[in-house]
């Protein structure tokens, strides 16, 4: 995979960005980012300027390589694809799902933040996003990553995309166990032909070892992104297994 592109986001960290944007949230961000709290008030700042999506690591040209096969690889003419950006804060990564994919998917980005889910419809309405297929559809929705299994059958999801959100738990003073649960309900909401894709700055030797724990049977790969400023990305794929059973808690 080529290099990414030096046009987008060009902070080393996940942190980075947020603070030069919102100093004002510095040690919150850092110590609480598996809170709803500091995820309203920092959307809610943002809100008080001109709306441009925040996109956390990058945008949508830097993984839709990754992204696109997956779906196109499940094609059936009779079924609408599931897909879920998890954690979609303001990012354009979902609506980019929705308006280049060929194939009819239906699109739900989700947040636990009420502030950011209604950013991004009234900024979906006003741009007035075409799909890439007539029947494909686009939600926006709060939600708890932690609790999936409230709006979403067991099995019913063929693709969940995480761009930094577990790395915002595993880096917050107390989300590694919402981290933890938050991979078992993605594990419980897929199909059995599911992919979870996590994108991350985190180094294979680190991540692999704590998902091959979490995910136990589910099968797990790791592809590099590229690199930018001196940091290397990832892309973790966690497929469930057929005999894979997990927990809804």
């Amino acid at each position: 995979m080529a290099p990414l592109s030096k046009s987008l986001l060009t902070s080393p960290r996940i942190f980075s960005a947020c603070l030069r944007l919102h100093s004002s949230l510095s040690f919150e961000m850092i110590e609480n980012m598996d809170k709803k709290a500091t995820w309203d008030r920092f959307y809610s700042e943002s809100s008080n300027k001109t709306f441009k999506n925040f996109e956390w690591f990058f945008g949508f040209e830097a993984v839709q390589n990754f992204i696109m096969p997956v779906l196109q690889t499940k094609v059936s003419p009779d079924t609408r694809l599931e897909v879920l950006d998890m954690g979609c804060g303001t990012s354009a990564l979902g609506p980019s799902v929705y308006r280049h994919c060929p194939v009819p998917v239906r699109v739900t980005c989700g947040d636990i933040s009420p502030v950011a889910v209604r950013l991004m419809q009234e900024h979906v309405r006003a741009k007035a996003v075409q799909p890439g297929n007539c029947s494909s559809q686009l939600d926006f929705v709060e939600l708890d990553c932690t609790q999936l299994h409230k709006h979403f059958a067991p099995a019913s999801v063929d693709l969940i995309v995480d761009k930094g959100t577990t790395d915002a738990l595993l880096k917050s003073k107390e989300g590694k166990r919402s981290a933890g649960l938050v991979l078992k309900q993605c594990l419980t909401v897929l199909c059995h032909s599911g992919s979870l894709l996590q994108f991350s700055d985190e180094d294979p030797d680190a991540r692999l070892l704590w998902l091959e724990s979490e995910a136990r049977t589910a099968r797990v790969a790791v592809h590099e992104v590229g690199e930018l400023r001196g940091v290397c990305y990832y892309c973790y794929q966690v497929t469930p297994s057929p005999k894979c059973e997990t927990p809804t808690e």
